[in-house]
Order: C-alpha cells, then structure tokens, then sequence
C-alpha cells in the first residue's frame, strides 16, 4: 500500500504526528507511511486517496527492527521482547538507522548555531548546538556536508552573505538524520538558507540599537563636539592587524612632526569574547589619560577587512554601550566599505577602514593648518591696513599740531612785542617818576642826616664818658676772673700730672711684664726651630731633592758661591743616594751662572748624569 498524503490545517499537526504520520518537508504536507492503518486518519484523507510520486515504500522502525533480527515476540511498544540471549548491539543499531532513514528521508529544515567548522578532504564537517536566552546549550549535533554538496552550496552561501562558513553563526540549513553504529548519530547537510543567517545578523543589531535608544545611549557619543584639532589620539587595534600598520604609516609622520601623538592598545576583535576584551583595552587606555593632565582628543577604534561573521563579534550590547557612553568621540574603521556594525552605528563617525581614518585625521590638521594660515594672513593684512590708517591719522594729528603750534607761536611772538612795548613805555615811565621822587627824597634825607650829626655830637661826651666807666668796670671783673682761672688750672693741673705719673708707672710695668712673655715665647720658639732644624739635618734636604757641593776630599768644605769655583776644579756633589765626582767646564757671569760639569758618580747605582746648575747665590736648582 503506497503512502498517502493528508489534507491538514495547522492546528492538527500534533494530533497527526501522534498517530504516525510524517512530515515532507519538500511537498511540505503531512503523509502516512506505507503499511499504517488510515482508519485514524479518515478526516484527513484525500477524496481520491492522494499517493506521494516519488514516494518509495516506507516501514515502520517495528517492521525495520523485526527485519534485522529473527522473530521474536513484541510487547507493547512495538520493540522486539529480549528473551534469552536477545539480538546484538550492532544489529538494534541497523534496525534504528533504517528507522531514522526511513522517517528523515527527504531531511528536515533546522536552525543551529556553529560551534567549529573543519575542512578535510574537501568534506566540511561542523558542531551545531542549540542554546537557550541564557546561553547555555540545551541540544548538540555533528553535521557534515560532502565534498560535492559542499562544492555547490557554501560557495553561495558565502557569496550571498559575505560571510566564511564558521563558528559563531547561526544556520538555518536542510538536515537528514543518519545513524552508524559505530560513530552514532549525524545530520547529513544538504542546503543552506543564507537569507536567515543575514536575518539573524540584523536582528541581534536590531535588538542592540533598539536596547540603546530606549535607555537613551545611542546618540550620547554622536552628539559630542568634535575635536578642533587632534594632538592625543587612543587607537584600539588588533595586535599586527594590517590595517594598524596601513594606519601607522601615516600616524608615524605626524607624529614625527609633532603635530599629533598615536597612543594604541591591542585587542582581539573576533572569536568567544572579543568584545569584552576590546571593551577592556579602550577602558585601559582611557584610565592612562585620565592619570595625566589632559584627555585624548578622540578614540579610534580599528581592524582590517574580513568576513562578516567576523565583524559580527563586534556586535555586542556592553561594548556599544561603552563606546555611547564614553567621554571624547570615537572613531570606527572596522572592515570594508560595505562592512557596518553597530558600533558604526553609536561611534561619532563612521570611516570605511582604517587607512580612511588616519587620512581624516591628517586632513583635520591640514584644514586646521591652512585655516591658521589664512588667520594669520588676515590678521597681518588687518594689521598692516591698521597701522597704514594710524600712520595716516598720526601724519594728520602731526600736520594740524604743527600748524596749531606755529598759529600759537605766530601769537606768541605778537603778544610778546606788544607786551614788550608796553613794558618798555610803563619803564620809561616808572623812571622818570622815580628820578623825580629820588631827588626830592635826596633832599630829605641830606637835611635829615645834618640834624642827627648834630645831635650825635652833643650825646658823644657824655656816652664816651659812659663807655669808659664801663670799661674799667669790665677789665676789673675779667682780672679777677683770670686770677680765679689761674689758680682753677693750676689744680687740674697737679692733679693731671699725678693721674699721668701713675698711668705711666702701670703701663710701663705692663710693658715689663710683655716683653718678659714675648721674650719667653722668643726662646720656646727658638728652641723649637732648633730642635726642628736639629732633627731635619742634611739628610732630609737631600731626601726633599737638595744637594750638597762640596770640594773634594771626606772633610771637604762646603761652596756656597760660583765665586768660589774655578774653571777645571773638581767638585763633590752629594745626593740622596750617593755622590757625583764632577769637574767645571763653563762659568758664566753675572746674573745666572751655569756650570757644565763632567761626572762620575760614586754610588753602584747611579748613572751619569748633567751636573747641577747653579745660582749665584750658591742654591742649586732642581734638574
């Protein structure tokens, strides 16, 4: 009996499947494996009792397990009893393969996500698990995909969603359940819907961005001001990413000039955990600048092209809410043009990739630059119109002082002859007056003088007479004063001459007493030199570098003087260590005398050498 297709509503998919019916997945309709009663399922049958084409025949895993082993007696659950020594492990197995073979045969579509993907021989093999809200994987499966299916569908699965076919995707995929015996169960892949993994992707940025805007975090960085120039920028970048070393080609040579500085801390950007490390490193940079004095001008976060998938780790919700609540701007250039993630999204500006970064950074400068430039230029140009319109104004403030002074002077020059004749009128004037008043005056006082000769020649007698009395009167009072004085001087004098006597007696006995203590000194100092010049002798001048000339001879006196020597004399000169039998060859006179003396030393150990030069004074210099 061929299966038969049932004509069922949505609702009646659970009671069907409990009577035994299967699911095909290509016709997308419910049917009746050959061999089942269709009784149960009369309200679903077809008018014409409806048969799949292509449909082979289909047994039950009873029928399948009855098959493999001898007959045995079944219980209630349709699975052979196990009497005696039962059937065997491998056999059970085949019996479940046919099973799932036959109730999976045109596979099923399934959602999973990647844990690994591994390439061998051409064949793809795959670990798909499922995981619940929290993460935790609740259902686990090895899939794998032939060389030939794999040829034909990840080609276009990657061409259509710009992704590599990797863990930490999400797959809904057409998957046949197959049992081995011996290396269990597997899910043979034989399509793949790259519609839902794009869908996935947008709807985990979807979830994120619309999480942010409704705790009002998503436009918090874009709404900073941007930086007026760059001097500190905080770069993010994977460790020897290429796209840093696109970026620090250029940052090296503004940093060379002084014109910015590039502080870069290293993060993974893909892979189980990514995101939290990324997070941590902008939070590591972040804490050096906040130690210091002042804040980087703006964060770059940075990496270079890839797969989607791979730029899809950077789609995380603490990592977004990090970068929207971070104090300075941030910059993003994470993949290629087409690449766009959410922190794209909440970053203050978007660049294609990193190079295109760096490059907005220098043109910032540059626009700064000629901005400064054109600044300058204008205010020089304001500058010189400004000092040309005051030179101009000071020329005119100097033309019209110089014209309002020779005005004044003009004036000036005016008032002063009118008021110089004036004066010299009122003088000539004055003078005529006063001559007149001067002989009436000298009148008046001649007349006046006569009668106060006269009367000064009757007052005279009487007041020389006055004079003299006084006088007398005055030089007898000054000769008692003077003997009183006499006799006062004298006193003073005595008594002087007393107080001098005996100051002189004291002083001369202190004078005593110090000659008698300078003299004792004297002596103890005395004894001391010759004690000092007792203990140094000969020997030690001659240890000091002095030497000692001698005429020949053990008893030979001393020469103090070149007046002393005579030409061709031998001489005996005594050093430290030993003496010098020489002859004088050359006297020369008066200031400095040299002496060229042949040698020949009496000590074993000394070598002939330039005899001694001396001075007039008989000193001898050191060789």
């Amino acid at each position: 009996m061929p299966s038969t297709y049932l004509t069922t509503r949505f609702n009646d998919r659970e009671r069907v499947k409990q009577l035994g019916a299967r699911w095909d997945a290509q016709a997308r309709r419910w049917f009746v494996p050959e061999g089942r009663d269709l009784a149960p399922f009369a309200s679903w049958l077809p008018p014409d009792g409806a048969r799949a084409p292509d449909a082979g025949p289909l047994t039950s895993p009873t029928s399948l397990a009855s098959t493999a082993a001898s007959p045995l007696p079944a219980d209630d659950t349709g699975l052979p009893a196990v009497p005696g020594r039962g059937v065997s492990l491998s056999s059970l197995l085949a019996g479940v393969a046919q099973a799932v073979a036959s109730a999976f045969r045109a596979g099923a579509w399934t959602t999973a996500e990647v844990l690994k993907a591994d390439v061998r021989r051409g064949h793809v093999y795959l670990e798909l698990a499922e995981r619940d809200a929290q993460g935790v994987s609740v259902a686990q499966a090895r899939g794998m995909i032939w060389a030939d299916t794999a040829n034909r569908i990840v080609p276009a699965f990657e061409q259509a969603t710009g992704m590599v076919l990797g863990a930490g995707i999400k797959l809904l995929l057409r998957a046949r359940p197959t049992l081995h015996p011996l290396y269990g169960l597997s899910l043979v892949i034989d399509a793949i819907d790259p519609d839902y993994t794009l869908g996935d992707l947008e709807a985990r940025k979807r979830e994120i961005r619309q999480r942010l805007q409704r705790e009002g975090l998503f436009e918090l960085n874009r709404q900073l001001h941007p930086p007026w120039d760059f001097n500190q920028v905080l770069v993010v970048a994977p460790q020897g990413a290429a796209g840093l070393g696109d970026f620090n080609a250029e940052a090296q040579r503004l940093a060379q000039h002084g014109l910015c500085q590039f502080t870069v801390v290293h993060s993974r950007f893909q892979g189980e955990g990514a995101a939290a490390e990324v997070l941590a490193a902008l939070h590591q940079g972040m804490d050096r600048f906040r130690r210091g004095p002042v804040l980087p001008d703006a964060v770059a976060i940075i990496r270079g092209g890839g797969a989607v998938n791979d730029m899809a780790w950077l789609n995380d919700y603490a990592l977004a809410r990090g970068v929207c609540e971070l104090e300075v701007p941030v910059f993003t250039g994470i993949g290629h043009e087409r690449d766009n993630t959410v922190l794209d999204e909440v970053a203050h500006t978007r660049f294609d990739t990193p190079s295109k970064v760096i490059q907005g950074i220098e043109q910032h400068i540059v626009r700064r630059a000629r901005e400064a430039q054109a600044a300058y230029a204008e205010v020089l140009v304001l500058a010189r119109q400004q000092a040309a319109g005051s030179r101009q104004a000071v020329e005119q403030d100097a033309q019209t002082l110089r014209q309002r002074a020779q005005r004044h002077v003009q004036d000036a020059r005016e008032l002063s002859r009118q008021a110089l004749g004036t004066v010299h009128a009122e003088s000539q004037r004055l003078a005529r007056s006063a001559a007149l008043a001067s002989g009436t005056l000298y009148t008046a006082v001649g007349h006046r003088a006569m009668a106060q000769v006269a009367q000064a020649r009757q007052l005279a007698p009487a007041l020389l007479a006055d004079v003299s009395a006084q006088a007398r009167q005055t030089l007898l009072a000054a000769r008692a004063d003077s003997v009183l004085n006499l006799r006062t001087t004298l006193d003073h004098s005595r008594l002087g001459a007393a107080q001098a006597r005996t100051t002189v007696d004291r002083t001369l006995g202190e004078l005593k007493m110090g000659a008698h203590q300078q003299l004792e000194e004297a002596r103890h100092q005395t004894q001391a030199l010759v004690r000092e010049v007792t203990g140094q002798g000969p020997e030690k001048a001659l240890e000091r570098g002095f030497a000692v000339v001698r005429r020949p001879g053990p008893r030979g006196a001393a020469i103090t003087r070149v007046a002393h020597v005579a030409l061709g004399a031998p001489l005996d000169i005594q050093l430290q260590d030993g003496r010098l039998n020489v002859q004088v060859l050359d006297i020369q006179r008066p200031t400095t005398a040299t002496v060229t003396v042949t040698a020949s030393t009496s000590h074993s150990a000394s070598a002939p050498t330039p005899g001694p030069v001396i001075d007039p004074d008989g000193q001898k210099d050191r060789p």
